[in-house]
C-alpha cells in the first residue's frame, strides 16, 4: 500500500530520496534482504558520515548523509512492495533516526567552538521539527486510509503484525516511546484538533515537508559542501520558529469541520 491514495499526494520536499531508495528496494525484492537489514544499512551509513566529519572530511560526510537519506527512503519501500508492514521495523527505523540525528549534532558541536548547551537546543529543535511534518503527515494518512503503519497518538503498543514478535514489537515500542514521548506530547498540545480537520491540502503539506528528516538532512548536507558547519548548529536553532507558523497556517486556514 502507498503511504497516500494518488489524489492526495504532494511534493514532498523531505523525499527527494524515494526514487533512489525505490531502485533499491527493487533489487532487493527477491533476495533475503528485509527491510530490518535496510534500516540497519542506513545505520551504518550516517555512523560513516559522523566519522568522515570527525576527521574534517566535510565533503565525504555531505554524501555520506545524503545516502543515508536514500536508503532510509529503501525500507519503507521494500516492505511496501513485499507487502509485509512491520511495527518493528517502523519503530526501529524511528529509533535510529533519532539516534543519528544526535549524533550528526554532537559531531557539528565538536568540529566547531559552538557551546554544547547550544547542541541540546539544536537537537531538541531538530526533533520537534520532524515531529510536526510526521504528526501532519500521519494525520493526513489516517484521514484517506494511506499507511497505517504510523499512528497519530502511541498510547500504547500496536498488536503485532503477521510474521513479527509481539514481544519484539513491545520492545521497540517502548524505547520509541521514550525518546519521543515529550516531542508528540508538545506536538499534540499545541495543535490538539488538527485531526478533527478535512484532510490537509497538498500546499499545506509542501510547506510542512521542510521540517521533513530528508529535507533537514539536505541542509545539514550543503552547509557541510558550502563549509558552513560553524552556522549548523545556530541555523537550526533559528529555524524552529516556523514551527509556530506552521500550526497558525493550520489553525487558521484549515479549520476543524
Amino acid at each position: 500500500m502507498p503511504k497516500l491514495p494518488n489524489e492526495y499526494k504532494f511534493l514532498d520536499l523531505s523525499d527527494y530520496g524515494r526514487t533512489g531508495g525505490h531502485w533499491i528496494a527493487n533489487q532487493l525484492k527477491n533476495t533475503r534482504f528485509t527491510p530490518i537489514h535496510v534500516t540497519t544499512l542506513f545505520v551504518f551509513a550516517g555512523l560513516f558520515a559522523v566519522l568522515c566529519m570527525l576527521n574534517g572530511y566535510y565533503k565525504a560526510a555531505a554524501f555520506l548523509i545524503i545516502l543515508k537519506s536514500v536508503i532510509d527512503a529503501a525500507d519503507g519501500e521494500l516492505s511496501r512492495l513485499n507487502k509485509k508492514p512491520s511495527y518493528t521495523g517502523r519503530y526501529y527505523d524511528s529509533i535510529a533516526d533519532i539516534i543519528l540525528n544526535f549524533c550528526f549534532l554532537l559531531a557539528f558541536w565538536y568540529v566547531t567552538e559552538i557551546s554544547i548547551i547550544y547542541m541540546f537546543i539544536a537537537f531538541f529543535g531538530i526533533q520537534l521539527q520532524g515531529t510536526v511534518y510526521n504528526y501532519y503527515y500521519v494525520i493526513l494518512r489516517n484521514a484517506v486510509q494511506g499507511d497505517s503503519t504510523s499512528r497519530i497518538f502511541e498510547v500504547a503498543a500496536p498488536k503485532a503484525l503477521q510474521g513479527e514478535s509481539q514481544r519484539t514489537v513491545n520492545i521497540f515500542y517502548n524505547i520509541y516511546n521514550i525518546l519521543y514521548i515529550v516531542f508528540d506530547k508538545i506536538m499534540y498540545h499545541l495543535d490538539k484538533n488538527a485531526s478533527d480537520s478535512p484532510p490537509f491540502p497538498k500546499w499545506f503539506m509542501t510547506l510542512v515537508s521542510l521540517y521533513g528528516l530528508g529535507f533537514q538532512l539536505l541542509l545539514m548536507s550543503l552547509m557541510l559542501i558550502l563549509n558552513l558547519q560553524d552556522y549548523v548548529i545556530p541555523f537550526f536553532i533559528v529555524y524552529s520558529i516556523l514551527i509556530l507558523v506552521f500550526v497558525g497556517i493550520r489553525k487558521i486556514f484549515i479549520k476543524p469541520v
